[in-house]
């Protein structure tokens, strides 16, 4: 047997064969979007916990903002967020579910660049062993806009926790400074 050689194989999993992780960015200025016809900023835990995550992870929160449930202002909200040059993603809470008024992936996914969509395979997965087959109901989705990351997220509290500490959180340096290179 030759000698131990430390390199690629002690990284992390996480880390392992991800060289250019290292020259991610460390804070990711971004915005978080509600959308919700009934939330205001002071009802609005879903939003608010994605904000408090964000920040206590050292992340730069460029602004907090409601909208209704409708194609036109979620277009807008996107829109106004990626013609930003100060942000560099993007997180919709709310309006993922299938009933008639959750319409924010039908409206986002068809604007983006690109779908990343191992995001949303695995919320699902995660939620699946939070909360069984009701999972299959979340239309969460990630993608990419002109070098923004764009992020759609349910409102809920334990789906915010769940998709900022599990997924978003650990890769969002990772995912905008892989994003830019799209541009």
């Amino acid at each position: 047997m030759g000698p131990v050689v430390k390199g690629a194989s002690d990284a992390s999993p996480a880390d392992r064969g991800h060289h250019h992780r290292r020259a991610a960015p460390e804070r990711t200025p971004t915005l978080v979007v509600t959308v919700s016809d009934s939330r205001t900023l002071e009802t609005d835990t879903g939003g608010a916990l994605v904000e408090a995550l964000l920040q206590a992870a050292g992340q730069t929160v460029v602004g907090r903002r409601i909208i209704p449930d409708e194609p036109e202002a979620i277009r807008a909200a996107l829109d106004r967020a990626i013609e930003d040059s100060g942000t560099r993603a993007v997180i919709f809470t709310g309006g993922t579910g299938i009933a008639p008024r959750d319409v924010t992936p039908d409206t986002i996914a068809p604007e983006l660049d690109r779908l990343v969509p191992g995001f949303g395979e695995l919320f699902r997965m995660l939620s699946y062993e939070d909360i069984g087959s009701a999972a299959l109901l979340s239309r969460a989705l990630a993608g990419l806009k002109r070098g923004r990351i764009v992020f759609v997220i349910p409102g809920s509290r334990g789906a915010v926790r769940l998709a900022m500490e599990k997924l978003i959180l650990p890769e969002l340096g990772h995912l905008a400074g892989e994003a830019v290179k799209t541009r």
